[in-house]
């Protein structure tokens, strides 16, 4: 009999996150619920998504028999099944209603939590579920009471009602990530409108009950400031589709359990959601949400990466000895895994902020740290996911590239992680913006400052004080160049603005997380700023064995 596995009970940077940023009553709360979560994920879960992914991946039902056009999305059973478990632990409903256990609201950390823990497995699936966390943010914080009462309840059911899943959809052929290029139009029919026109990559299309969608009044100004936010039910209340078809679905390299498609809008009744003039700011606002879903989903595919590396070295014989044995599999496995460590609580730091921010707790200078976070580490873990992906097939060898491995899934998977909800070079412009619209370089030099100057001396922190007092420079060099050659430098700057914000997250944990966390430390620091010179010590075995 096999042994079930669990991804939550052996995680202890994990552990130590939710130690420090949950109350005690929600924290026991936590407990129980992420262990539960975790065995199912690491089994009943991960098993259906590996049939999804090679098997059952949602298809296209177009016409009924009658040839009518029903656009239906065919999903496999195992899916559906995940779908109802996943949304019933509260991933979702609990950042927006109480909790019966606790009689109180859930958080944001939490339930980034349950999506780390999910992604290991279903990295695919967590796309919907950003979408409908996406979607429920959208409806609580700019839509009217009507509308709350009429979808909210249904976007954050946890069983006791009907599931809508959510949507949201921006992208346009003509427009792609210049979402003021958008051309469907609304035109006025009573109270509400009618949308005419497609949107052509529209992921959770035909599983979504209510997408939220922008569009342009006829009449309303061209580009951004033009576009308003529209909540659009798929379907009408006798169960007809509502103006809405499905021409076909994308044939993706990964995450293929989500369909995405193109979908086309043939008079769908609309409903405004918030101040007409503010659509793609409200949209905005939600995309910041699914960057961090985003970078949660990289954590994910990168603890998986790495512990199915680790779980093969320990197993695999070679030369005599066990892979893990090795000098160079010793190193390449310590290195990830002080990786994975510092970026995990380099996320859960952010989110913490978030959490403030949402809340409306948050100053402005938070605000825009804020943003500037969520763009440098999206990017950052984006990359890092492919990496580790990578690395997991190399320790592997030959078997890494075998679809009986998960690897070869990661890596398909990994890859969506850096376009989604912003490429690289989007995010680059946003740092631009930052830059020059709010001195953002300036908060971040001084955020990190203040939290170096909490730290007690240590043998490592005047290596990062160096390294902050470097980038401050490359920063006020780079603030003072023009909006061009900006953008030509804004990814690199944002490389080196998300390994400083790790750096000194990384001496803050070897304060506060023990011995362990010390090693964690001095290998992140020398890996990432090729501090080790060549006959240097090896402490990645060191961690290994810790």
């Amino acid at each position: 009999m096999s042994i079930r596995r669990n991804f939550y009970l052996a995680d202890e940077t994990l552990h130590h996150i939710l130690r420090n940023g949950l109350q005690p009553d929600f924290l026991a709360y936590a407990n129980g619920q992420l262990s539960e979560f975790g065995e199912r994920v690491a089994n009943e879960i991960d098993e259906r998504a590996r049939h999804t992914d090679r098997e059952g991946a949602p298809s296209l039902v177009k016409f009924d028999r009658y040839g009518e056009d029903v656009s239906n999305v065919w999903v496999n059973e195992g899916y559906k099944a995940t779908v109802k478990e996943t949304y019933e632990t509260g991933i979702v409903g609990y950042v927006h209603k109480e909790i019966p256990e606790l009689g109180r609201k859930g958080s944001y950390l939490y339930s980034f939590a349950q999506g780390y823990i999910l992604s290991q497995s279903e990295a695919g699936f967590y796309c919907p579920v950003t979408l409908t966390m996406a979607t429920a943010f959208l409806l609580e914080h700019y839509a009217d009471e009507e509308l709350k009462e009429r979808f909210l309840p249904h976007v954050c059911a946890t069983g006791e009602t009907e599931l809508f899943e959510g949507a949201t959809f921006l992208t346009e052929r003509q427009g792609g990530s210049d979402v003021g290029a958008n051309v469907v139009k609304a035109i006025r029919d009573g109270h509400h409108y009618r949308l005419y026109g497609e949107k052509y990559f529209a992921s959770n299309a035909g599983m979504a009950g209510v997408a939220m969608v922008l569009a342009r009044i006829e009449g309303a100004p061209e580009g951004s400031r033009g576009l308003t936010l529209f909540a659009v039910p798929w379907r009408q209340e006798d169960g007809s589709l509502n103006g809405i078809s499905i021409r076909r679905l994308k044939d993706k390299l990964g995450v293929r359990a989500v369909p995405s498609g193109e979908v086309e809008f043939d008079g769908a009744l609309a409903y405004v959601v918030g101040d007409k003039t503010n659509g793609l700011k409200y949209m905005m606002e939600a995309l910041n949400l699914s960057r961090i879903c985003n970078a949660v989903a990289s954590l994910g595919i990168m603890r998986r990466a790495l512990n199915e590396a680790t779980e093969y070295a320990q197993r695999r014989d070679a030369f005599g000895r066990k892979l893990v044995e090795f000098p160079m599999v010793q190193d390449s496995l310590g290195k990830l895994t002080a990786k994975m460590e510092v970026e995990l609580v380099t996320v859960f730091d952010l989110i913490k902020l978030y959490d403030k921010v949402v809340a409306n707790e948050a100053s402005e200078e938070e605000v825009v740290l804020n943003r500037l976070f969520i763009a440098i580490l999206k990017k950052e873990t984006a990359e890092q996911a492919i990496h580790f992906a990578h690395e997991a097939i190399e320790i592997h060898g030959g078997n890494g590239y075998i679809e009986d491995f998960v690897t070869p899934r990661l890596l398909r998977d990994a890859q969506v992680l850096t376009v989604w909800e912003g490429t690289a070079n989007i995010l680059g412009m946003e740092i631009v913006r930052l830059v020059r619209k709010f001195n953002a370089h300036k908060l971040f030099v001084e955020t990190m400052d203040s939290r170096l100057k909490n730290i007690p001396m240590s043998n490592l922190k005047p290596t990062v004080e160096r390294i902050l007092k470097q980038l401050e420079e490359e920063l006020i060099t780079f603030a003072g160049l023009d909006e061009r050659m900006q953008t030509f430098e804004a990814k690199n700057i944002a490389q080196k603005m998300a390994h400083v914000y790790e750096s000194v997250i990384a001496i803050e944990m070897a304060e506060s997380f023990g011995d362990r966390a010390t090693l964690v430390a001095d290998i992140y620091l020398e890996t990432t700023w090729s501090l080790r010179k060549l006959g240097d010590p090896m402490k990645t075995s060191q961690l290994l064995s810790s």
